[in-house]
């Protein structure tokens, strides 16, 4: 067996062994996640726009279905920092020593963002659109009986995604850092960016101009931001570049 062969197995049995470690993290998260779990869905359904609503559970399941998928969501939200830093430990060996401070510093912006973007999605765009789909349906004298489960799928579907989109800026910068996109890139595919936030936009909310440009004005500024950072990044490493050569 060669070198390279056995360089390729140990990577291997420490990539196995990230994964082991994530396995355990998460079913330990997933236990303590069934206490936080029902707190949860009785704050969430204490809220004005859940009142506003009367809620019902038309299954006897429905309760138990809501239960354990609140209780997954939490789990991996509190195992996320844990994968990002497990991601960290497996590539960090063939970073530069400034490099691994670089990137570790990424994980609690990543989280702080995809907290943000739920908190966004939760407190500011769900509520519109919650009020809404509520008065068109008042308007056109329809007596709405809203299950339970299907209202928490709703409000997964709303606030999740704009978790991830708020990645955006780690996700740019991070690219920016291997060198993989530069600033001019983005730039040229700044109106192909901007169609697919209106696609998002369109999918995820009503059709009306006013709830989509809620959706799509700050993923424009967010990019915005990412192309700033990107930038930032860019010239930092061709001075790094220039000053090694």
């Amino acid at each position: 067996m060669d070198k390279n062969e056995l360089t390729v197995i140990e990577h291997f049995v420490e990539l196995r062994r990230r994964l082991i470690y994530i396995i355990v993290f998460f079913l330990l998260a997933m236990i303590g996640s069934f206490f936080l779990a029902e707190p949860l869905i009785v704050y969430l359904q204490q809220t004005d726009e859940a009142a506003s609503l009367e809620l019902n559970a038309f299954r006897l399941t429905d309760p138990l279905k809501i239960y354990m998928q609140i209780a997954f969501i939490i789990a991996c939200v509190i195992t996320s920092p844990f994968v990002l830093y497990q991601l960290w430990a497996f590539i960090s060996p063939g970073l530069y020593e400034k490099e691994k401070k670089i990137t570790l510093s990424y994980i609690p912006v990543s989280v702080f963002l995809f907290l943000l973007g739920i908190s966004f999605s939760y407190f500011i765009l769900f509520p519109f659109v919650v009020h809404f789909l509520k008065h068109l349906g008042d308007h056109m004298e329809i007596n709405q009986v809203i299950g339970i489960n299907e209202y928490f799928h709703f409000l997964l579907q709303i606030t999740l995604p704009f978790g991830l989109l708020f990645q955006l800026p780690v996700i740019i910068l991070f690219f920016t850092r291997l060198g993989i996109i530069n600033p001019a890139f983005l730039s040229k595919m700044r109106k192909y960016a901007y169609f697919i936030f209106l696609v998002i936009a369109g999918l995820i909310t009503p059709p009306d101009v006013l709830s989509q440009m809620m959706v799509t004005l700050p993923l424009i500024l967010l990019y915005e931001v990412s192309i700033w950072i990107s930038k930032l990044a860019y010239r930092k490493k061709v001075k790094e570049e220039e000053l090694a050569g």
